[in-house]
């Protein structure tokens, strides 16, 4: 060919080539050499300029296309179990192209945020435009950066507000999104070096003032990727929704079933009542009924409200907003247990006997109707003998008889011996512009724990009901503490004065003995967070190992659909085993049930860690107006760099770090958990009482460090002088100090 092509052949030849889209491969396809090259080359650069083509080192390519490789960030697996990935060199003016990975089975297994590099093939007539095979993992890097954005004259920087990331990112010009200097904003990593070796990101999303009262929880949901907008299909979904009737359903509407939850709640979505057992061959029992929002007629499998709340896992809760599970028109409204409003249900009647015990159960789908809206003040100053309007009409027929079963389920905790950790609950009070203006000791009452135990007993019913009928579900889990975690635990409580039982399996009931001993002292609040710290985590799971907190065999959640995705796949598993209709669990979702246990095992400890976050931003917010105070605490934790003091009026946790307790060197024992003073001999561990000066506050991380003043009422001690500039000589100590290290050893295992 010895014409040059038109821009159209061009375009047309990179399109139908993707991988020969070089120059050098252009003029060999068309027969374009000598001289030619140069118009060749002319007429490349007019489709560069005129945004046909991105020229992508020695290659060109349509913008709106991506490269036949190229670099993926991997979402997490949808209610599928398919995997999805986002393109990082997405240039299009489009919407960024959706991608199917598609694994072999040889290939390594791949997690949410990690980057690799892929063939991608495009795809026609599918709800994704292309397919990927893996060639190589890049490496696991935070899918998002959540920091400050800082301009400078090369473009800028984002400085992270994770407490654990000092790394500053850099943001080069025309990569910014427009951010202005000291926003918030959310960045994603855009290679891996600038400018003095630090990594280069891009910014994504502009979060505005981050001192802002709002920012506190919006800093939480974006670093912690929680999904806080309902997809415009999930909405449409539960708008058209209409209230369940009657039919398939058994008529509880005229048992006198009552919601009790804080006064502030946001959703209702069980209800209680208990009566007396007219069986004369169980005197002085009990029939309780437990009835629970009926989610699962509303999210049915494979719907677009099932597939977003599974993705979501569960709500979130913030002291400023709730990010739900479930959009308002069901959480809020049809699945909410409104006073006087007929609702659909799933119930469980349950007979006890004086002491307790359960002695049978029952599970039914009804339609039943609150006979009152209660909050827990109420309903205990009821019981203390000052019933309100609400409450007084329902004392014989409700409040007395739910608090006379409650004493007898009082009688069989006191056996079965669960975990009594009694922990003060901190509640963070908002003024109406959305600042801290108090932190308060939530108030406890019996009618707190009285619902908690109508609570565990419905769950405990279910996971019979399902294991006896040989169906599957997710058990709530929950393992024995490990023996490094013991012993751990055996140090501060032999810190504190006290005993834990050594040399013995393990059960509840030792653990008990030990807060039992704690209790009204002044390391009480100590006892009960160390004992909590030793515990593992609760998570999900098809197979049942017991849940050793509760000290029961079988445990599975069935009391709060509306708010956990867990509650749900049980509600269809009663569904499926009574045959109450076609919503029930679904052979995909069986097949896929451990995928599902991981992955809400996984949004409950980030939905727990965000509230923890942004719990800790409130509190340094509200602390940093009290920098230079003075306030008592206690030592919560040891570390190499310092010693982590959790706060008695507030229940903050801060650091003092170790290069402050004055100008000695302090020695660091893993084992005993202690810090000391290599020159004067300190002794600073776990337990003990502090009076702390607040240093600095940064409500946008949640930092906060604190100045050691006494400990145990002794004052800290200043340390050495210095002397011509140099530090007095430790080594004679430090050996010292090994050396008893090395004798507590050989004594511990001697014995």
């Amino acid at each position: 060919m010895n014409k040059i092509p038109t821009k159209d052949e061009i375009l047309q030849w990179i399109s139908d080539h993707p991988t020969e889209s070089a120059k050098r491969d252009i003029a060999k396809a068309f027969g374009i050499k000598g001289a030619a090259r140069i118009d060749l080359k002319r007429i490349l650069k007019e489709l560069e300029a005129e945004g046909h083509l991105q020229k992508r080192h020695k290659t060109y390519r349509d913008p709106d296309k991506l490269p036949p490789v190229s670099v993926l960030s991997v979402f997490a697996p949808d209610a599928q179990g398919d995997l999805f990935a986002r393109p990082l060199e997405w240039t299009g003016e489009g919407p960024e192209p959706r991608i199917l990975m598609v694994l072999r089975e040889s290939d390594a297994a791949l997690g949410e945020g990690e980057r690799i590099l892929a063939k991608l093939q495009e795809v026609k007539g599918e709800d994704h435009q292309y397919e990927a095979r893996l060639i190589r993992k890049i490496g696991s890097n935070p899918r998002k950066i959540l920091g400050i954005y800082r301009k400078d004259a090369e473009g800028g920087r984002v400085v992270p507000i994770d407490k654990g990331n000092d790394k500053d990112f850099l943001v080069r010009s025309g990569n910014d999104y427009g951010a202005q200097d000291g926003e918030l904003v959310e960045a994603e990593q855009a290679g891996p070096k600038g400018r003095m070796g630090l990594p280069l990101a891009r910014i994504i999303t502009r979060l505005g003032d981050p001192s802002a009262p709002k920012a506190v929880s919006l800093i939480a949901i974006h670093q912690h990727g929680i999904p806080d907008d309902f997809p415009d299909d999930v909405i449409a979904e539960a708008d058209a929704a209409k209230p369940a009737g009657l039919k398939g359903r058994e008529d509880l509407r005229d048992l006198p079933l009552v919601t009790i939850d804080p006064a502030d709640a946001r959703d209702r979505d069980d209800a209680i009542w208990a009566e007396f057992d007219p069986d004369p061959a169980n005197k002085g029992g009990f029939i309780l009924w437990v009835a629970i929002a009926d989610v699962a007629h509303y999210v049915t499998p494979g719907s677009a409200l099932d597939r977003e709340a599974w993705k979501r896992g569960n709500s979130t809760y913030f002291p400023d907003r709730v990010v739900p599970m479930l959009p308002d028109r069901l959480s809020g409204d049809l699945c909410s247990l409104h006073e006087g409003v007929p609702r659909a249900c799933l119930a469980v009647r349950m007979v006890i006997d004086s002491e307790g015990k359960k002695k049978s159960h029952r599970f039914m789908r009804g339609l039943m109707k609150s006979a009152a809206a209660l909050n827990y003040a109420e309903v205990q100053a009821a019981r203390d003998g000052q019933p309100n309007e609400a409450c007084a009409p329902l004392m014989d027929t409700v409040i007395g008889p739910i608090y006379e079963a409650y004493e007898a389920l009082k009688r069989a905790r006191h056996d079965r011996q669960p975990l009594d950790l009694d922990l003060p609950e901190r509640k963070i009070v908002l003024s109406e512009d959305g600042r801290v203006a108090s932190v308060a000791l939530a108030e406890r009452f019996d009618a707190h724990r009285l619902i908690e135990e109508f609570m565990v007993l419905a769950n405990v019913s279910a996971a019979e009901e399902l294991f006896h009928r040989n169906r599957p579900l997710l058990y709530r889990v929950h393992e024995e503490p490990s023996g490094e975690k013991l012993d751990a635990l055996r140090e501060v409580a032999q810190a504190s004065g006290f005993t834990l039982a050594k040399g013995q399996v393990i059960h509840t009931s030792h653990l008990n003995r030990l807060l039992a001993q704690a209790e009204g002292t002044e390391q009480d609040e100590l006892i009960n967070i160390s004992t909590l710290r030793s515990m593992t985590q609760a998570y999900y799971h098809p197979e049942n190992y017991g849940h050793f907190g509760l000290a029961l065999r079988s445990y599975a959640h069935f009391t709060s659909p509306i708010r956990r995705y867990a509650d749900l796949v049980v509600h269809r598993g009663l569904i499926s085993a009574h045959g109450w209709g076609k919503d029930g669990l679904s052979a995909d979702e069986i097949e896929r049930l451990e995928v599902t246990a991981k992955h809400i095992s996984e949004t409950e400890r980030r939905s727990m860690t965000a509230e923890r976050d942004t719990n800790d931003r409130y509190l340094a917010s509200y602390l940093s107006e009290r920098i230079g105070n003075e306030m008592t605490g206690h030592i919560s934790g040891i570390q190499k760099f310092g010693a982590f003091i959790k706060l008695d009026e507030t229940g903050a946790d801060g650091l003092v770090p170790v290069r402050t307790m004055g100008a000695e060197f302090f020695h660091y024992d893993p084992d005993e958990q202690t810090l000391m003073g290599a020159d004067t001999g300190m002794k600073i561990s776990i337990g003990q009482k502090v009076v702390v000066r607040i240093a600095e506050a940064v409500p946008v991380t949640g930092g906060l460090e604190l100045e050691l003043l006494s400990i145990d009422g002794a004052l800290m001690p200043r340390g050495p002088r210095r002397a011509k500039g140099r530090v007095v000589s430790r080594k004679y100590n430090k050996g010292k100090a090994h050396k008893e290290k090395i004798r507590k050893k050989v004594q511990r295992r001697r014995s």
